[in-house]
């Protein structure tokens, strides 16, 4: 392998260009959709520039049949080619439709003028100013038209880093906290497209609500499974392209989990498949910018598979099978061996493939059977010469499926499960502990394992694999708490967080003075896990008020004490008045939501002034919907407020304009039919030419009791 000359102009980037058509098509797709944005309904010139658009893609249409975009978040993937970010025009007609949640657009023949206005009329209104992208609103809104279809980057399953659930790192909280939700709505994103039906035309919104269905693996073999098809693949590609980008951009801390996964997702892909992917439409520079930047995050075993395929996907051999067998030895250096060398390894990996990506090329000069040997000694474990005891030592899991067959144990087999545990062979120990018959060995053995520990053990190690504290819990019992916590309030894992909150909880009440002990650490998010811990178990802990938390200057901790005390009846109310007062939204969302059954008449005032004045229009809404229910005269005026037409000096009255909160109030007003006011204003409302209004109204009018 040679490196180029000092002093040499390095080559020119080799970049697979959209062909001419597809790229006049994208600038008059986007010339459109800025003439959408730009001008108003019914303007003369809209109709004209989609049919521009249609004409565009008749052409191509004839020739594929069907035409698919990805979306990233800027740039567009379309045949497998991604298209410079640089490119102003084709940039912001990716942002617009990013910032919309979707993942992918495509045309099917026939597709009509009047089909794709109404897709552009949509697209054009501005999903930050809205408040409302069209990826997470009803799915029939993105399937309204028989020959476009919008496809969502689905969020629903967000919940797999919550906001809340990470610890503090260095730097701004904050930014972190938006980088761990982002990387979050990629994962899902990807998991959702892969798991889609056979075409593209299956919604991929839909699938499975568990959460095995973001496994990588489960991931991996759904990608395996899809039969080729330019439009899948530029929908899967389009997320890895966005993921390496995140991945460049953020710290380690905020995408750690995103690297973990995406890690085990390239590990996993059979090389065909991880290949296909990496062909990227032959655009090499996109190619290996994508596997320079995913390089320096993934795992080392996942970086040598990505050079393999990237080097296949490039035609000829762009990395030697000598450079290949030397990353795969350091990458077992890097997964063994004492912590200084594995670094030293890790580093000298992660450099290597970055001076090789970057310019490095020549086909591979070995014949074909020399080469296959090579790999052989490079895969094999290195042979020294050794004592016989030492060459002939038994397996140890041979010694633990022998001592199970015989009915026998003795140390070796206790040294055996041992090594087998510290080796990462934990999970094999236990399960072929559950699947042996009943015996005193296998008890025996039980009692070797189950303890805690190998809690301690199964909860540090890297991957967490919550299969192997599940096996262990039902024989460790409470003794698992203490080393559980222990790991809850150190791991950097927010999946490794939530396992062990929802394990501690199904322990049951005995947990509860545990954590009541660990209140006294001082950091903010101990507190706040112990809190929920304790918020959690099905009764509550004995004596137990967390009213000093309510005052705690992290919201985090003060939302999980509030949702202790308002269980609590006899501090119900003043838990409503401290959250409806707190300066974080999501405790005063906490709030109005205990509020709504049955608002104590003294926080009445309290809700009316986040009706008019919260900063978030859900929050007006909420309080608004309170109002309705608590029966109070001085909500009434409020609502009568929002809901009342307003005079116009000599040309009479006018409705209010429609609102979130003017549709709640008429609902709300519901529950003061009994007064004249109430119902004229309903009256009104019942008469109005919008389908919303007059629905918000409807069968509210009732003679007075």
């Amino acid at each position: 392998m040679t490196e180029p000359p000092r002093g040499a102009q390095p080559p020119a980037r080799e970049h697979a260009a959209l062909s001419r058509e597809l790229g006049e098509f994208l600038i008059e797709l986007s010339i459109a959709l800025n003439k959408h944005a730009m001008y108003p309904a019914g303007h003369p010139s809209l109709m004209p520039a989609a049919d521009g658009v249609v004409h565009r893609l008749k052409t191509l249409l004839e020739q594929r049949g069907t035409l698919s975009l990805g979306v990233a978040r800027n740039q567009l993937v379309i045949e497998g080619v991604a298209t410079d970010p640089r490119h102003p025009v084709l940039a912001d007609l990716a942002a617009r439709l990013h910032r919309h949640h979707l993942g992918a657009v495509s045309f099917q023949p026939g597709v009509t003028g009047k089909e794709v206005h109404d897709v552009l009329c949509l697209v054009a209104q501005e999903a930050d100013r809205t408040g409302d992208p069209l990826g997470v609103g009803p799915p029939e809104r993105l399937a309204a038209w028989p020959h476009v279809r919008l496809y969502p980057m689905t969020y629903e399953r967000l919940e797999l880093v919550g906001e809340g659930d990470e610890k503090p790192g260095e730097g701004d909280e904050e930014r972190g906290g938006e980088a761990r939700t982002r990387a979050a709505q990629l994962w899902i994103g990807l998991a959702r497209a892969a798991l889609a039906g056979e075409e593209l035309g299956t919604d991929l919104g839909k699938g499975g609500d568990a959460e095995d269905d973001t496994d990588p693996r489960v991931v991996a073999q759904a990608i395996e499974a899809h039969r080729r098809g330019s439009a899948y693949d530029q929908v899967i590609v389009g997320y890895l392209l966005q993921m390496a980008d995140e991945m460049r951009a953020s710290g380690t801390g905020e995408t750690l989990e995103l690297r973990q996964r995406l890690s085990a997702l390239i590990s996993t892909l059979d090389p065909q498949t991880l290949e296909r992917l990496l062909e990227m439409g032959g655009d090499r520079a996109q190619r290996r910018q994508f596997v320079l930047n995913a390089s320096q995050t993934v795992a080392v075993q996942a970086v040598v598979d990505l050079v393999r395929a990237a080097g296949a996907a490039e035609g000829d051999q762009t990395i030697s099978h000598s450079m290949l067998r030397m990353l795969r030895k350091l990458a077992r250096h890097a997964d063994s061996g004492p912590p200084p060398r594995r670094q030293e390894a890790d580093e000298a990996i992660r450099e290597q493939v970055a001076t090789l990506v970057r310019g490095w090329s020549l086909r591979d000069p070995n014949p074909t059977a020399y080469r296959s040997a090579l790999e052989r000694m490079a895969s094999a474990s290195p042979i020294f010469t050794a004592g016989l005891d030492e060459r002939y030592r038994p397996e140890p899991r041979r010694v633990v499926e022998m001592a199970l067959e015989a009915n026998a144990i003795g140390e070796p087999v206790r040294r055996a499960l041992d090594e087998l545990a510290a080796d990462g062979g934990l999970k094999w120990i236990l399960e072929t502990l559950e699947a042996a018959k009943a015996s005193k060995t296998r008890d025996a053995l039980w009692s070797h394992v189950a303890t805690p520990e190998m809690i301690h053990r199964a909860t540090r190690t890297e991957p967490f694999d919550p299969a192997i504290l599940d096996l262990l819990l039902p024989r460790v019992g409470l003794a698992a708490a203490e080393p559980m916590l222990d790991t809850l309030a150190e791991t950097d894992s927010s999946q490794a967080r939530r396992v062990l909150l929802d394990r501690l909880v199904g322990l049951g009440d005995r947990v509860a003075p545990l954590a009541l002990q660990r209140l006294d650490d001082k950091r903010w998010y101990v507190q706040r896990n112990m809190l929920k811990i304790l918020g959690d178990l099905p009764t509550p802990a004995p004596g137990f008020k967390p009213t000093e938390y309510v005052k705690h200057q992290d919201h985090r901790v003060r939302r999980e004490a509030m949702r202790i005390l308002l269980k609590d009846p006899d501090e119900r109310e003043r838990a409503i008045a401290a959250a409806l007062t707190d300066a974080d939204e999501r405790t005063v969302r906490l709030g109005l939501a205990a509020a709504l059954d049955g608002c104590p008449p003294p926080l009445v005032p309290v809700v009316v002034a986040r009706a008019s004045s919260a900063a978030s229009e859900d929050l007006r809404t909420l309080a608004i919907r309170v109002l309705g229910v608590s029966g109070h005269r001085s909500a009434l005026e409020a609502l009568l407020t929002i809901a009342a037409p307003r005079r116009r000096g000599l040309l009479g009255t006018k409705a209010p304009a429609k609102t979130p909160e003017y549709l709640a109030a008429l609902e709300a007003l519901h529950g003061f039919a009994d007064d004249e006011r109430a119902r004229e204003v309903l009256a009104l409302a019942a008469r109005s030419r919008d389908r919303e209004i007059v629905q918000a109204a409807a069968g509210s009018l009732r003679e007075p009791r």
